[in-house]
């Protein structure tokens, strides 16, 4: 055999690499003539993001609380707890917002897609559409993808606001740190580029959570098996794709 013993696994990951590149752009290709249909989008974001928002609240405001505990636990011993708010900011907007909502995103909005796509692709609805000549990438999957991508940022930001609301209520209400303190070095210290580091990275991380969630859901076995492989793959692929991501990104926007 010609073939090595590594170079399985190593050519079907490069073979799924590209199946999903291509799947992108075919994917890209009909988010055009789907923007002409504002309402299936605007459901698709109702779906993958008004359906999200309590378990980002939730997480969001302990997130921010926990970031406050150990802030103020590390700031004390320099005598600098006045800057627990900047501290706070700047984790939540620049790191844990965007990661945890996109970590939170995969798994309750993308397994959600995913089943749901490979459920009508199991009781062959997309082969019906097929046969009456409608596109299932421009009806079904286009839509999907762009109401995950617009959702992400706004995810991501209702989490850094809840957060700083968690950070405050344990950093001024429980710590006693000065609340005029805790405001106005966050201001001064937090500027647009930080917030724009976060923003950047939820919209990455929404396309490609959105991404992986559609193609498993397309591209699934039709069978209740293949449906349930499908989306522990989507939680997978999206976590371990997040985290490497979110490392590149960071290490872009250090430069």
């Amino acid at each position: 055999m010609s073939n090595g013993s590594g170079s399985g696994p190593i050519t079907e990951a490069l073979r799924r690499s590209g199946a999903v590149v291509i799947f992108l752009f075919k994917l890209l290709w009909q988010c055009i003539p789907s923007l002409a249909r504002p309402r299936l989008i605007v459901m698709q974001i109702y779906n993958a993001g008004a359906r999200s928002l309590i378990i980002i609240m939730l997480s969001g405001f302990f997130v921010g609380a926990v970031l406050a505990l150990q802030g103020y636990t590390l700031l004390q011993r320099f005598g600098s707890e006045e800057a627990l708010g900047t501290a706070a900011a700047l984790g939540l907007l620049r790191e844990l917002g965007p990661v945890v909502t996109a970590l939170l995103f995969a798994g309750r909005a993308g397994t959600a897609l995913t089943s749901e796509i490979g459920l009508m692709r199991a009781t062959d609805q997309l082969t019906a559409m097929e046969i009456m000549a409608v596109n299932p990438m421009r009806y079904v999957a286009a839509p999907r993808f762009l109401g995950g991508v617009i959702a992400m940022p706004l995810l991501a930001g209702v989490f850094n606001l809840v957060g700083l609301f968690g950070a405050q209520a344990i950093g001024v209400w429980q710590m006693g740190v000065d609340k005029g303190s805790f405001w106005s070095q966050m201001q001064s210290a937090v500027d647009f580029r930080d917030t724009w580091e976060g923003i950047s990275k939820s919209l990455v991380f929404g396309v490609t959570c959105s991404l992986i969630a559609v193609h498993e859901g397309y591209n699934s076995e039709p069978t209740a098996a293949g449906v349930g492989l499908a989306t522990t793959r989507t939680v997978v692929a999206s976590s371990v794709l997040i985290l490497l991501l979110d490392y590149i990104l960071t290490a872009a926007f250090l430069d």
